[in-house]
């Protein structure tokens, strides 16, 4: 891993920071970090591992966008898989680049199209109803685990195909998965230490002979009958799928209840004004993103607003910070759904946005609905509890009492 200290590593003439944004300190509270950063100027250097960051908007789009100058295939996370080993099998969606990556998007697009899609929408929104009676039953609640947690555990692997035992499994698997994009801090090595037990469950469950007929895994394989991919690689974009489109989702969703429990006058304005729904999730997203950190590497050299950049160097984008930008948003920090958050980078952009998006946006979309039509009041009966990981943004429990309508 990259980690020479700042007295090896210095760029002249460039803004050189010695903060670590994988301590836990920081991924307690990036924002004001975030500040820091983003103020320091276009382009920082993190001496502390040798690494290029951006925490403003313009530039983080500019390199998620550019793939040719800022690829991907070296890996999003720190590790630089030109000169280090990938300790897991690369991502073929989100850790490689055209036309490798292209072949997968294909076949990836295509077991999520909109009429595949489209036709998930009424389970959606009845499984949420029967998340949301139970939730508001009990009354007192952890908003994580009888919401964030058991709605996407419910319905994503429905939909991929997966049998019901075991699901927790994912949970544990994508957590691990996020962790390692760090350096070796404790989290990463609590990471490896935990992934073969979870992993061998996913491998085993993402197998064409084990998921369910009709589902959009089945769909995936096909693929492979087509000969855009191979059976292998079929097999491990199921996994990229679950491995992302679970955890990001179960942040998504309980983030989005802590800022309405935080924030009643939202919760009120969107009852009077349910065809907010669609902004409201967006919104949730751009102030507390699932996704808070990716990587990017120089596939030449180049320059990213005036400031050169070498060859083969790493760049982390703090997409949570690019994203509470005020070059971009006025008055960033404040969780407004009337707002039109168009052009945050929560789902990426470029050839990499994130291809299972509308799944997720329906997920929540589903959720809100039925919390519409039975919450009038969501109200914190408790701290927040932040679960640390080297990427996401996700809490680990989030006590809320909900009083219907």
């Amino acid at each position: 891993m990259n980690s020479a200290p700042a007295a090896v590593i210095e760029r002249a003439g460039v803004p050189n920071l010695d903060c670590d944004p994988f301590s836990d300190k920081f991924l307690e509270n990036p924002y004001p970090y975030h500040d820091q950063i983003r103020e320091a100027g276009p382009l920082v250097w993190l001496s502390r591992y040798g690494i290029w960051a951006t925490a403003r908007h313009d530039e983080a789009s500019e390199v998620l966008k550019d793939y040719k100058r800022f690829c991907s295939s070296a890996g999003v996370g720190i590790a630089n898989f030109k000169t280090e080993k990938p300790f897991c099998p690369p991502s073929l969606l989100i850790e490689a680049d055209p036309p490798e990556h292209t072949r997968a998007r294909n076949v990836m697009g295509h077991a999520l199209s909109q009429k595949n899609i489209s036709a998930l929408q009424e389970k959606f929104e009845a499984d949420a109803v029967a998340i949301i009676d139970a939730a508001l039953e009990k009354g007192d609640i952890d908003g994580m685990d009888d919401i964030a947690i058991a709605y996407p555990i419910k319905v994503f692997p429905d939909v991929v195909g997966l049998g019901s035992e075991g699901r927790e499994n994912l949970l544990i698997y994508g957590n691990q998965i996020f962790n390692i994009f760090g350096p070796p801090n404790r989290l990463f090595k609590g990471a490896l230490e935990k992934i073969p037990n979870a992993s061998a469950w996913v491998t085993e469950h993402c197998k064409r002979d084990v998921l369910a007929q009709g589902s959009i895994g089945q769909i995936i394989y096909e693929g492979a009958e087509a000969g855009d991919v191979s059976p292998d690689e079929a097999g491990l974009l199921v996994r990229s799928l679950l491995s992302a489109g679970v955890d990001t989702t179960v942040s998504g969703i309980g983030n989005m209840l802590n800022l309405f429990a935080q924030n009643p006058d939202q919760w009120a304005l969107l009852r009077s004004d349910p065809s907010l729904i669609n902004f409201a999730f967006e919104e949730a997203i751009r102030v507390e993103g699932p996704v808070q950190t990716f990587f990017r590497t120089s596939a030449m050299a180049t320059e990213l607003s005036g400031v050169p950049v070498g060859d083969n160097e790493k760049l982390v984008l703090f997409l949570g910070g690019a994203n509470r930008d005020p070059r971009r948003w006025d008055d960033p920090d404040r969780f407004d759904i009337a707002r039109k958050p168009s052009g945050h980078l929560a789902w990426g952009n470029g050839v990499h946005r994130c291809v299972g998006m509308r799944i997720t946006q329906m997920e929540a979309e589903a959720i809100l609905k039925a919390m519409l039509a039975r919450i009038e009041l969501i109200e914190p009966t408790g701290p927040a509890k932040i679960r640390l990981n080297n990427t996401l943004r996700v809490l680990d429990s989030l006590p809320l009492r909900l009083t219907g309508v």
